[in-house]
């Protein structure tokens, strides 16, 4: 199934990537203080929860949008 989802939207590098699995690897990659240098969003630097900030970034366009191309930027690295 998931093979059959790439094929529909070949160009999106995000189609089928959970939002909770991009940030579960960038804070294992990074850490919640490096994330929020790299995203500059409160919910990356008070108390930050994988929880809080998958309601934060559902709620809020641009922010999502820049934990996106962080997600992409990593995987590129």
């Amino acid at each position: 199934m998931h093979d059959s989802l790439k094929q529909e939207q070949p160009n999106n590098p995000l189609h089928g990537v959970k939002l909770v699995d991009m940030l579960e690897f960038l804070v294992e990659k990074y850490g919640w203080q490096e994330m929020s240098l790299q995203v500059n969003i409160n919910c990356f630097k008070s108390n930050p929860t994988i929880k809080s900030s998958l309601n934060f970034l559902r709620k809020t366009p641009w922010a999502r949008e820049k934990v996106e191309h962080l997600y992409l930027k990593s995987l590129k690295k």
